[in-house]
């Protein structure tokens, strides 16, 4: 069969799709090329959070084309669910396929070659129109589980997405047009997914999901996220669960001194903020404001000293006022956070934030994103000096020199153990202040 090669745009869940689709080409027949110059079929799995996602990925259609113009690319995820017309009249754009059909992919691709073959380069012509592949994702029930043959040579923490969609309707955000109401992987499969992991040697496996904290609330009866993970601290052997995004309201005392009680979970919460105005998050239909938004992350702070905290903050939505943007300024620096993903407000079509009056000045939006992430760097510095001294066992990855082993610790701070090190591996070392830091260290 052809080549293919997969490129992903976006978040954890984006990434655990591009994932389980990578799996079901190889199961098709298909050898996986991860140099995009050289494949037959390049699939993009594409963002839509912002507009900036969108123009990466329509450049990065562009790029492929100039440099492989003979490849079939295909277009797939949360940009190809929204807007596929957008897409499809890009030169070298041959199918677009939206979250609802993913499944469809492989199929999709081969219909381009029908002997198995590509032939000559050059020999096949794309065809026009380019064919669109959309449907309504509220019409989609199911999660799909990841699977370990699925994990590719340098996979040291895979990304177990066992949630998808919102039924939130928060008024900057289009993702539950193009990804559905909220639905939740069976904790079976689940169960399932990260033996199977657990066999294949992975030590840490994250769970994702577009609002991980609704985990279970499509199933009757209930099941909390709490009750799945519970189930698999004692059900498997896996050395370290890991948590993506969780909405701040789903983070309860309950749900901390889980975490605090297992020396298997990591202490990291990313609790999305988007605003510290009460006006702002009440205009963005946000269901908490900032005193109980400070209430959890000072549970957190109580209950686990060293855990990462991080946060979203929105900059410059519509009718965000001087006095508005300073009272986020402020809430920011007061909160003990590890570190921020600041983003500027993009209108998205068909959100209720897109026809609100009071758009604010690109200029505006883009000082207030650099005063934020300024902040941000501030707190990260500061995080990682009060945790200067302390030993920690880090999980080495891939990225490495001949000098140096990348490693992630548990409460998420990147380190650098001395020397080539194989990835997977345990090692404990002492922190400094500084990320460039070459540690020694101990296998464990």
């Amino acid at each position: 069969m052809p080549t293919f090669s997969i490129t992903n745009f976006g978040c954890r869940a984006t990434e655990a799709d591009a994932v389980a689709l990578r799996h079901r080409m190889l199961a098709d027949g298909w050898t996986d090329d991860c140099e995009q110059a050289g494949a037959e079929v390049v699939i993009l799995n594409t963002c839509t959070v912002t507009a900036t996602a969108d123009s990466q990925a329509r450049d990065s259609v562009r790029k492929i084309h100039r440099a492989n113009p003979h490849a079939r690319i295909i277009v797939t995820g949360c940009y190809a669910q929204r807007a596929p017309e957008e897409i499809a009249v890009l030169d070298g754009v041959s199918c677009v396929v939206g979250n609802s059909r993913q499944r469809e992919i492989p199929g999709l691709a081969r219909d381009f070659f029908p002997l198995g073959l590509l032939g000559a380069a050059g020999s096949r012509s794309h065809p026009a129109p380019v064919s669109i592949f959309t449907g309504d994702m509220s019409a989609e029930s199911t999660v799909e589980p990841g699977d370990a043959e699925s994990l590719s040579g340098d996979s040291t923490r895979p990304i177990l997405k066992v949630q998808d969609g919102c039924n939130n309707r928060c008024a900057y955000c289009v993702i539950p047009s193009v990804r559905g109401r909220s639905r939740s992987l069976a904790a079976d499969n689940v169960v399932t997914a990260v033996r199977r992991y657990v066999a294949a040697g992975v030590r840490e496996v994250v769970l994702s999901g577009i609002n991980l904290g609704s985990y279970g609330r499509d199933f009757s009866p209930r099941l909390p996220l709490a009750a799945l993970v519970n189930r698999l601290l004692n059900e498997t052997e896996i050395e370290q669960l890991r948590f993506s995004s969780i909405e701040p309201q789903h983070i309860t005392e309950d749900f901390i001194a889980l975490v605090a009680s297992s020396g298997r979970i990591a202490p990291h919460f990313h609790a999305p903020l988007q605003s510290g105005s009460d006006r702002v998050l009440q205009s963005m239909h946000r269901w908490y404001r900032t005193a109980h938004y400070a209430a959890r992350v000072g549970l957190i702070r109580r209950m686990l000293p060293a855990a990462a905290i991080g946060a979203d903050v929105i900059a410059g939505f519509p009718d965000e006022s001087d006095e508005d943007f300073a009272e986020t300024l402020e809430f920011v620096k007061a909160m003990p956070f590890s570190y921020l993903h600041v983003f500027s407000f993009s209108a998205r079509a068909g959100t209720e934030a897109a026809a609100l009056a009071g758009a604010l000045p690109g200029n505006v939006i883009r000082e207030r994103a650099r005063a934020l992430r300024a902040v941000g760097e501030e707190k990260a510095r500061a995080f990682r000096a009060s945790q200067a001294g302390q030993r920690v066992r880090a999980l080495t990855l891939a990225k490495s020199t001949d000098d140096w082993t990348e490693a992630l610790t548990a409460n998420y701070l990147k380190v650098r153990i001395a020397g080539p090190q194989a990835r997977n591996h345990w090692h404990e070392v002492c922190l400094t202040e500084k990320s460039e830091d070459v540690l020694p260290s101990r296998a464990r």
